[in-house]
């Protein structure tokens, strides 16, 4: 198997290429990351139940972050808070080597993948949680073949209110975050079709889709609370939406990408993330409402980004006006139009924190490599073998790339 400790550094056909450090952030919001992985047999990408065994031999800097999570081939990270995106990154790669060490000394690797490449059948064996119990007694085949993984951003903003209002703001611009992250397009041992094939599975949770629009906090309470009484969620835990203000942490936190398959790239999306929260946190405090999009269409929108990616076409949610219409489609358009018309959004806030070089270029090599899932299906094009995608996942997920 390769060697899951070394530095990667990928050509223009698998990836970013430059390590370099990036300028200290003056952000104001802060940034927490929580990412999942799963743990396979390296040359068949089956996934194993092994994450106790893993994570008691986890050792080293970051390794008291990795936790449990809903199956017993999984494990996740999460770090500490941030406002500088270098030191993130930093921070982002010292638990995914403490994992990955770890995970090879039992003989497994540690994949940053949205999905299990070989199936998974069934229910899954579930961690030693009796919540985990509880869902699946209520829930019954919604639980079948989960395990799936996911990236959740957190941006540090304490006030209810204005997190559910800056939730508004964010609406629009998920889809294209999920196209960006799109890190799943192989499961049960074949091509699905959808470069994230983990927000369909995820998309079968009762909760789990872009957030309504809230009037305000005592709106997201009602729902919360209506929710709860009807048994679509068992607990506040299983608010799935795309966005959400976080019940245990100060922070507005944002579910709508695959794992990524580099911690470069995790850094780039809660890089554009935050910057997307600064922007509308001051058109919130200025006044200005948010784009009023119509449900259906944030849905269609969120689909398109699944199938497609950023490799593809997107949804144009604004109509290419900018906030003007609520609720306007511009149709489809190719999902990289709307990446540089979120980068022109943000654009001033980037500049400020002496974000824009470091995200601009690493979305650069981005566009040069392809998308986590185009290189998944680039590598499994090549002999139709699952092996060449769990190796390629292998070294990708290690690997030190920030620039």
């Amino acid at each position: 198997m390769p060697d899951v400790t070394r530095e990667v550094q990928f050509d223009a056909t698998h990836g970013p290429s430059l390590v370099a450090q990036a300028p200290v952030s003056s952000a104001t919001l802060t940034l927490g990351v929580e990412e999942e992985f799963l743990l396979a047999d390296p040359r068949t990408g089956r996934v194993v139940p092994a994450a106790r065994t893993i994570r008691e031999r986890a050792a080293g800097p970051g390794a008291d972050r990795l936790v449990f999570e809903l199956t017993q081939f999984q494990l996740e990270s999460n770090s500490a808070v941030h406002t500088g995106l270098h030191d993130l990154h930093g921070d982002l790669l010292d638990m995914r080597r403490a994992a990955a060490r770890a995970a090879a000394s039992a003989g497994l690797a540690l994949l940053a993948c949205g999905t299990a490449l070989d199936g998974n059948a069934g229910v899954p064996p579930l961690s030693s949680c009796p919540r985990y119990q509880d869902m699946l007694r209520e829930f019954g085949a919604i639980m079948d073949c989960q395990g799936v993984c996911g990236c959740h951003i957190h941006v540090g903003i304490a006030d209810r209110e204005e997190a559910v209002q800056v939730s508004n703001h964010l609406r629009p611009w998920l889809p294209i975050l999920q196209a960006l992250a799109a890190n799943s397009p192989i499961a049960d041992g074949r091509d699905t079709g959808y470069a994230s094939w983990r927000a369909l599975m995820m998309g079968r949770w009762p909760s789990a889709e872009p957030p309504p629009f809230f009037r305000s906090a005592e709106h997201y309470e009602s729902l919360v609370n209506g929710m709860l009484a009807g048994g679509t969620i068992l607990d506040r835990g299983m608010i799935y939406w795309l966005v959400r203000p976080s019940d245990h942490v100060p922070t507005l936190e944002i579910r709508a990408a695959d794992v990524c398959p580099t911690a470069a790239e995790t850094v780039l999306l809660a890089g554009l993330v935050r910057g997307l929260a600064e922007t509308a946190l001051r058109e919130v405090r200025a006044g200005a409402p948010a784009p009023e999009v119509e449900d259906t269409l944030l849905r269609a929108a969120y689909w398109r980004a699944a199938r497609d990616g950023v490799d593809g076409d997107a949804l144009d949610l604004l109509g290419g006006a900018g906030f003007s219409g609520a609720g306007v489609s511009g149709g489809r358009v190719p999902a990289w139009r709307l990446v540089d018309r979120l980068l022109e959004h943000v654009r001033p806030v980037l500049e400020e924190n002496g974000d824009w070089t470091p995200l601009t270029d690493q979305l650069e090599r981005l566009r040069r490599s392809g998308s986590g899932a185009a290189r998944q299906r680039a590598a499994y094009a090549r002999r139709g073998l699952l092996h060449d995608v769990a190796e390629l996942l292998t070294a990708q997920t290690t690997a030190s790339c920030w620039a």
